[in-house]
């Protein structure tokens, strides 16, 4: 009777356990990526700066980045792509947790950027690193996760999601390095 006993009580406590993994891994998963980027141990900018450290040539530029939640295959990464004079694009994988580079692809600009060219970038004024800052900035704090590119007239304008405490935000830096209202 004793052993009975016992072992239900082991088995309920298994189950009990199981079900509080279960529930804790469902709320991983169904955390906004914005909730999930803002606990990071690796930042936008130092993504960036590690992905425009990559590859043979000089001069790459980061010009648009996302934040990515961990899945069966992948770790929790920015996606940075790099443009460097030449015209050559480049993906770069950064771990969001370690900041280290995990994976590369070339990429056809043609298939991202119609029209911007690679000189657009290589001349604007604010680079994507300032547009982060500028971006936090006016977010009254927050943690930069992602960003992307547009053509504005005949420079680029920058769009900034900002993970705040308990809501993102979407900031747009001008060419000039001011806020776009």
């Amino acid at each position: 009777m004793m052993n009975r006993f016992a072992t239900a009580a082991g088995l309920l406590a298994l189950s009990t356990s199981l079900a509080l993994a279960q529930t804790a891994t469902q709320t991983d998963s169904n955390q906004k990526e914005w909730q999930v980027a803002k606990v990071a141990k690796v930042g936008l900018a130092q993504a960036l700066t590690t992905a425009e450290s990559q590859g043979d040539e000089k001069g790459g530029r980061a010009i648009d980045a996302d934040f990515e939640k961990a899945d069966s295959k992948n770790p929790a990464h920015y996606a940075v792509k790099v443009v460097y004079p030449s015209g050559k694009l480049v993906e770069y994988g950064i771990n969001a947790d370690t900041g280290a580079l995990y994976k590369t692809e070339n990429q056809p600009i043609e298939r991202y950027f119609t029209r911007l060219k690679p000189a657009d970038f290589q001349n604007a004024k604010t680079s994507l690193k300032d547009a982060l800052a500028i971006a936090e900035q006016k977010a009254g704090g927050g943690k930069a996760y992602e960003a992307e590119v547009e053509k504005d007239g005949s420079a680029v304008q920058y769009e900034i999601k900002v993970a705040g405490a308990d809501k993102d935000q979407k900031v747009k830096v001008g060419p000039d390095g001011k806020v776009v209202d």
